[in-house]
């Protein structure tokens, strides 16, 4: 059986040596769990998905909540994606929208994670992004589908940085768009 391989594993090396002067760090996090749940807000099926998560969906644009090692990020009025570690077992999310009351699909080899952290992290992404990557009005618990260096992407700021998701067939080039970005601000 062949080894499995990340869609930016070939970046390891080059991540690491970005990340050694401690302004910048760059990682993929490879083979998260993540999965796509379609249903509505008001529905008991929402109720029942949210007691499977361990906390309701949230339902203002552009927000995400953590509940233990799980991430929800609302990607639509009846959208979210359920970002968890691999391994992440979403039975009982299809179970919870049973009957034809919602949608639940295991998304996960459609993109990757890529970490972006640190001191300098918001002027990387800032410079082919055109959020406003202020932590004022784009911190923790936060979320927005984006385009990164003319990559559509899903954007969380964490604490100490920003998870970018990216599509697998793209992770190569934005991986290589973050080290080039990366050494411009650094100089």
């Amino acid at each position: 059986m062949a080894e499995r391989r990340s869609p930016a594993a070939a970046f390891a090396g080059r991540f690491e040596t970005a990340s050694a002067s401690g302004a910048l760090r760059l990682a993929e996090l490879p083979f998260l769990t993540q999965v796509n749940v379609r249903v509505d807000p008001a529905s008991p099926a929402a109720d029942e998905v949210a007691g499977v998560l361990g906390a309701p969906l949230p339902t203002e644009p552009g927000t995400a909540v953590r509940s233990g090692e799980l991430t929800v990020a609302w990607l639509g009025p009846d959208e979210w994606l359920v970002i968890g570690p691999e391994g992440f077992r979403h039975e009982l999310l299809r179970k919870a929208v049973a009957d034809g009351r919602g949608s639940v699909v295991d998304v996960s080899a459609q993109r990757t994670t890529l970490l972006v952290a640190g001191p300098r992290a918001r002027d990387v992404l800032a410079h082919g992004c055109a959020l406003d990557l202020h932590p004022s009005v784009f911190g923790p618990g936060r979320c927005a589908q984006t385009t990164l260096a003319r990559t559509q992407v899903v954007l969380l700021p964490q604490q100490d940085g920003f998870l970018v998701l990216v599509r697998s067939s793209f992770a190569a080039y934005l991986a290589a768009w973050l080290l080039d970005a990366a050494t411009e601000h650094l100089r």
